[in-house]
């Protein structure tokens, strides 16, 4: 076998698992791997970000957009709690990446030594697993596992901390073929029981709906979904995270629900009969925070691959714990091939919520409305483009407004709600999906907080977009100070701000300003047409609020519809 440093090792097993990119940043304690980088370079593309948080997002977003794993490389110390936000990040929205961490040398640990933190500490909160590798002929094996568990079950971040000496520790090169863990076997299929104890209750229904999360998308169940809901004529309505996990083109989509989701979605689970949970987690965005009046006259089917998250904030009567792929197929097959059942009074309900309250604006020939400039990107780029969202008011906008018909086309971060996630998720996106239109939407706050990256995305000549929604303020902390605060604006309005134009135009990349709404469509097509990296930044109205809402801990039919609601 052959014999090598840990350093080697390390892009040797990268490779043998179908890595083809890395984010990261070098310092003191993996100089060796980058020393021996250019070895490998011709097999794994490495990017130089400028902040490790922005290397993390990156990452994420490529695993987002991919379905494959995200690879983050950095130092010890602030390198490595730099990348913590990223880390906290994907679990939430359970993205598999792994982060690679230098550390200081064994012998060393524990004796506060340059640039020594607790990565295992610090990071086991919010990571599916971690590790500190002791011996460089373990660093393979560990590898293998890291990558086993970040992909497999419920996809989430997973960590190892690489000591110095074992980077520069020489061994026999050994990678496992197939990784087998010990008390870690992921399941796949239902409970027969439970699928025909599901199959019982569906048919029973009268009002049923589907309540979608990103599990299916995790799990590419988008076709068997499709299938399930159209033999059983049965209404879909998704979370933030599922947004297009099925298409929002077809008769039986109803909309977003939750805190911003739409008046008839919301009714619609608040009225059914029975809800149908695949790959959600019922979290308190989705649900309106109050528990107790969740669907108060339905049973509850949860579908789901991870088992805590089964009654962990919604009593369920009928729990199947599986991946939703094989839990749909599974489901298809247990149908009888008659099924005799009139839903026509059911869809006709919800049609007249829908036409009773629609997702609508109404743009005047004054400022531009966000609603209005995210409902012209939707049109121009026929709902086809890779869109990755920052968070705000501008998020919730590009949940309403934009169309989502295919999965890992919209890419967030919805539980975490991380502010300057967008930009470099989007970078990871577009690395990920290089023939696909990638277009980072952000908020003037959120773009502030990884704007360097804008070096890193004209370095590699990236043909990336970016809708810069510029109104002055933290929008969505603002809309709260207005609707819950008496308009006390507290530190929510920016004394100042860069000319984002002239910011764009100092790193490379190309900048262009509107301010109009009669000009919006044409600056769009201009920057969405123009090759390499452009930044369009919109001035939108800064007054101009995200509706429906439902007020924190309400419940889903206690919506505020409008400015006449606001007490």
């Amino acid at each position: 076998m052959a014999r090598m440093i840990g350093a080697e090792m390390f892009f040797e097993t990268l490779i043998d698992e179908g890595i083809d990119v890395i984010f990261g940043i070098p310092g003191g304690y993996v100089l060796k791997v980058y020393d021996v980088m250019p070895k490998f370079t011709d097999r794994i593309k490495h990017v130089l970000t400028r902040h490790e948080q922005g290397a993390t997002h990156m990452a994420d977003g490529y695993a987002r957009a991919s379905g494959k794993p995200g690879v983050v490389l950095c130092t010890s110390g602030p390198a490595a709690t730099n990348t913590v936000t990223g880390i906290a990040t994907a679990q939430m929205d359970s993205s598999p990446i792994v982060v690679f961490t230098g550390q200081v040398p064994l012998p060393y640990l524990g004796s506060d030594a340059f640039q020594e933190a607790d990565h295992i500490g610090i990071t086991r909160p919010c990571t599916k697993h971690n590790y500190l590798v002791r011996k460089a002929i373990d660093l393979p094996k560990t590898m293998k596992e890291a990558f086993y568990i970040a992909s497999s079950g419920r996809p989430s971040p997973v960590l190892v901390d690489m000591p110095k000496d074992v980077i520069l520790g020489e061994d026999e090169l050994i990678i496992p073929d197939e990784i087998s863990l010990r008390g870690y076997n992921p399941p796949t299929k239902g409970d027969p029981k439970q699928i025909k104890k599901a199959v019982d209750m569906i048919l029973k229904s009268k009002r049923p709906i589907i309540f979608g999360g990103g599990g299916i998308i995790h799990a590419n169940a988008t076709a068997e979904l499709i299938e399930f809901a159209h033999r059983l004529e049965i209404p879909v309505t998704s979370t933030l995270m599922g947004l297009g996990a099925y298409p929002q083109d077809d008769p039986l989509y109803v909309h977003m629900l939750g805190m911003h989701g739409s008046y008839a979605a919301n009714m619609a689970v608040h009225s059914s009969d029975l809800v149908i949970s695949i790959g959600a987690r019922f979290d308190d965005r989705a649900t309106g925070g109050n528990f107790e009046e969740f669907s108060p006259n339905a049973e509850i089917i949860h579908i789901d691959i991870d088992p805590s998250t089964i009654d962990k904030n919604i009593v369920v009567h009928c729990p199947i714990i599986g991946h939703a792929k094989e839990v749909l197929k599974q489901l298809l097959e247990a149908l009888p091939s008659k099924i005799d059942f009139d839903r026509s009074k059911w869809r006709r309900q919800i049609n007249e919520w829908d036409k009773k309250h629609p997702m609508s604006y109404n743009q005047t020939e004054d400022k531009i409305l966000t609603s209005f400039a995210i409902d012209t990107l939707s049109k121009i780029t026929d709902d086809d483009a890779i869109i990755v969202s920052d968070v705000g008011q501008h998020q919730m906008w590009v949940a309403q407004f934009y169309k989502f018909n295919y999965p890992r086309t919209h890419i967030t971060s919805g539980g975490l709600g991380t502010m300057g996630f967008g930009f470099p998720a989007g970078m990871g996106a577009k690395f990920a999906c290089p023939d696909k239109q990638v277009v980072c939407v952000c908020g003037d706050g959120s773009f502030q907080m990884n704007m360097q990256e804008l070096a890193t995305a004209v370095e590699h000549k990236m043909d990336l977009k970016i809708m810069l929604l510029n109104n002055g303020h933290h929008g969505m902390v603002r809309q709260w100070q207005t609707m819950f605060f008496e308009g006390n604006y507290s530190a929510s309005r920016f004394g100042v701000l860069p000319d984002f134009v002239m910011l764009a135009q100092s790193f490379g990349a190309t900048g262009l300003r509107v301010d109009r709404p009669d000009q919006l469509e044409a600056t769009l097509k201009e920057g969405l047409s123009t090759e390499g990296v452009v930044l369009m930044e919109i001035m939108v109205d800064c007054e101009e609020l995200v509706y429906p809402m439902i007020a924190p801990g309400g419940a889903m039919s206690d919506m505020i519809l409008g400015v006449s609601d606001v007490a």
